[in-house]
């Protein structure tokens, strides 16, 4: 098999959430995510915080993107499993990440419309353990909206616990164990779908 074949069958995961602080726990947990992807053999992208800051409200009927949305719709288009991560505010999805998937309409034509055949790991960060949980039953529906395929482990981190050391080591070993786990699956749903399709 050539370099170029190998590299193509590594699987994309692409990282998308956060918040406009680059240390909040919810960009924290999404970073550490993508390096356990990384540690699994997937590449990964990240679309952070700071990304989704830059995009313009999502309008239907504008139809001209920006080079920042036109960025954000290739990326997704190129991912075989995404992971998502938002704070709950107010016990919904925050209002960055909402409007980066919004955007995601543009994919309705693709061969792959939205995101058909491809596993999405939910994570959600809360001030309290309420919030968390019904953002994440949002965060599932909206993906099922989307064509996508929920894993089936949901994480929910509770910023009142300490999950990160200073340095941006785990503090929290459940915590890490669990988003181990969702990055398992994401990885494994890519690699089983990709061998399908091969």
């Amino acid at each position: 098999m050539q370099l170029r074949d190998q590299h193509r069958l590594l699987p994309m995961i692409v990282g998308i959430g956060g918040t406009t602080n680059p240390v909040s726990t919810t960009e924290l947990v999404l970073r550490a995510a993508l390096r356990m992807a990384e540690e699994r053999g997937a590449r990964t992208r990240l679309i952070d915080g700071h990304f989704l800051a830059r995009l313009p409200l999502y309008a239907p009927e504008v139809q001209v993107r920006t080079p920042v949305q036109e960025e954000l719709v290739e990326i997704v288009r190129q991912a075989d499993g995404l992971i998502l991560a938002t704070p709950a505010y107010h016990a919904g999805i925050s209002g960055l990440l909402k409007n980066g998937i919004d955007l995601l309409e543009d994919l309705r034509d693709d061969a792959r419309p939205y995101l058909s055949n491809r596993a999405v790991g939910c994570m959600v960060t809360a001030y309290g353990w309420q919030g968390g949980g019904t953002t994440l039953i949002s965060v599932r529906t909206t993906i099922h909206a989307l064509r996508g395929w929920p894993t089936p482990l949901g994480v929910t981190l509770n910023t009142a616990d300490r999950t990160f050391e200073e340095s941006g080591a785990f503090c929290d070993r459940r915590a890490e164990e669990q988003i181990a786990l969702l990055v398992g699956q994401v990885i494994e749903f890519a690699e089983r779908f990709a061998r399908r399709h091969s």
